[in-house]
């Protein structure tokens, strides 16, 4: 297999309205994870985990137990339960409000009382409107999408790998509904004692220092997939510290900095994969040497 196969071209704007529609579609079915599923520390239980064919919410529920997956080679939505029965339907040809309708009938055919009706984006810019009412998101370009997984997934075994060098406490590799990125999150041993105001969701999320890894496909504001690491709190000097392969950068962005490497200059190299490790681990060390991390308390066993 190529570096070109590995690692395929996939461009924000040539997919950006499939990508919208897609993210609510993960956005709705996350909101049923979320409500379906029992609370572990840093909301571990709601972002959706890879599979051999898309993406999982993993088993949830109790009467019945039930998972919900997106198959992104036949491109269906799967709904089964335990007990045997399930259900699906098509992704492509669908609204986001039709798919909210026919998510909320599976569920209902199925004997699976998570309610569906009322929910909404969060944090898209069309935030107060219901699913259920938006017949603006309807594009799914099926080899666009099938392009989207494949680059999930070798980026899932990147982090993976990179999950393995360190036995200190490490997330989950998983891909989030709400950003629709894929990261893991190292934590060090201290607490941050956050401010008045901060919301619950941050507090829970970040109750620990932490280096975050990961990759998004871009938005309107970043129009390209990266690969990223930022440490939360952000230390003081963190944006001076050297990043490597070197086109990577620091880039201000929500009043922080973020360690930017660009995919489309990962693929233009020699070596993308061992650049992405190299990338990830810059910025683990420049977060730890800020923060003030103990670099040698967690070697890889």
């Amino acid at each position: 297999m190529t570096d070109e196969e590995r690692f395929p071209a996939i461009p924000y704007d040539d997919w950006r309205d499939t990508l919208a529609t897609l993210h609510r579609f993960a956005q709705l079915v996350g909101k049923v994870r979320l409500s379906a599923s029992p609370h572990r520390n840093h909301w571990w239980n709601v972002p959706f985990h890879l599979t051999g064919r898309g993406i999982t919410t993993r088993p949830m529920g109790d009467v019945p137990i039930f998972a919900i997956d997106f198959d992104f080679l036949d491109h269906r939505l799967e709904i089964a339960t335990t007990a045997g029965p399930r259900h699906s339907f098509p992704l492509a040809g669908q609204s986001v409000a039709a798919f909210s309708g026919r998510l909320a009938r599976g569920l209902d055919a199925l004997g699976i009382d998570v309610p569906v009706s009322g929910l909404r984006p969060f944090d898209l810019p069309d935030a107060d409107r219901p699913f259920a009412e938006d017949t603006e998101h309807a594009t799914y370009d099926p080899a666009a999408v099938t392009r989207y997984w494949r680059v999930l997934s070798r980026v899932n075994l990147l982090l993976e790998e990179f999950a393995g060098r360190w036995s200190g406490k490490t997330s989950p590799v998983h891909h989030f509904w709400h950003t629709f990125d894929i990261a893991l999150t190292r934590f060090s041993d201290r607490t941050v004692d956050h401010p008045e105001g901060v919301d619950a969701v941050t507090r829970e999320a970040y109750s620990h220092e932490v280096i975050s890894s990961g990759f998004w496909f871009g938005d309107d504001t970043f129009r390209a997939p990266a690969f990223y690491s930022y440490t939360a709190p952000e230390p003081d000097g963190l944006a001076d510290e050297p990043l490597r392969p070197s086109v990577a950068a620091w880039e201000p962005r929500r009043g922080s900095h973020l360690a930017v490497l660009r995919y489309d200059d990962v693929r233009a190299l020699p070596d993308p994969r061992g650049a992405v490790l190299d990338f990830f681990q810059s910025g683990y060390e420049a977060g730890a040497r800020r923060a003030g991390w103990d670099e040698d308390a967690h070697p890889a066993s």
